[in-house]
């Protein structure tokens, strides 16, 4: 299938300058930034930033970003899912997963993390995919955030909101296994029903849930 790029930017006054939210971003462009070094929720700057630029160059990839001058201070990340997780097993080329998002400290307060997802919608570029992306609390900043377990929660969940996602049920036993996890779902508005048909298969192993 085709996957749509088209790039789209917009500036955010801060205190230090103008920050710019832009993207999909090629990997070309990417290599000619920096990385924030508190952006390490997932693993050191210097290897996520390397993750990022391989995720920019994939077909179905895309990086939305958010800089500060040449130094990046927030980003988005969508891609296919994981091979060695459940969400892969359908197959589907038209399923991606709004995967990491994540804001340097010193740049949260600002709306950053609406402006970057909200951008990678722009244009119709997601319409003929279905986008989801899945949240666990042991990923979640509590300890930074000063929110409770429910109250980050409901702010993730608004985010997601903020572009169409709804909360999906599902049987995976990792979502299922706190109450505060959830799957959201977006799907595009020319995703074939065969499509969303196929999505809850993989949603539902144990079919009379379904």
């Amino acid at each position: 299938m085709q996957h749509i790029k088209k790039y789209h930017a917009l500036g955010i006054p801060c205190p230090g300058g103008n920050i710019v939210v832009e993207g999909p971003v090629p990997p070309e462009t990417l290599r000619t930034y920096t990385m924030h070094p508190d952006l390490d929720a997932f693993r050191r700057p210097k290897e996520q930033f390397e993750a990022l630029v391989e995720i920019a160059g994939l077909p179905e990839g895309r990086i939305i970003a958010a800089r500060l001058k040449d130094q990046l201070v927030g980003y988005v990340t969508f891609h296919y899912p994981d091979e060695l997780e459940r969400w892969s097993e359908g197959g589907m080329d038209d399923l991606i997963e709004l995967g990491a998002i994540e804001v340097a400290d010193e740049f949260r307060g600002l709306g950053l993390g609406k402006q970057l997802i909200k951008l990678a919608f722009e244009g119709g570029q997601l319409e003929n995919v279905i986008t989801f992306t899945t949240e666990y609390y042991w990923h979640w900043d509590l300890e930074k955030s000063g929110l409770t377990v429910w109250q980050y929660r409901d702010m993730m969940e608004k985010l997601m909101k903020s572009v169409d996602m709804v909360w999906f049920a599902t049987d995976d036993p990792e979502i299922c296994s706190h109450p505060a996890n959830c799957l959201m779902v977006r799907i595009g508005k020319n995703v074939p029903l065969s499509s969303v048909e196929q999505f809850d298969r993989v949603r539902f192993r144990q079919r009379f849930m379904y």
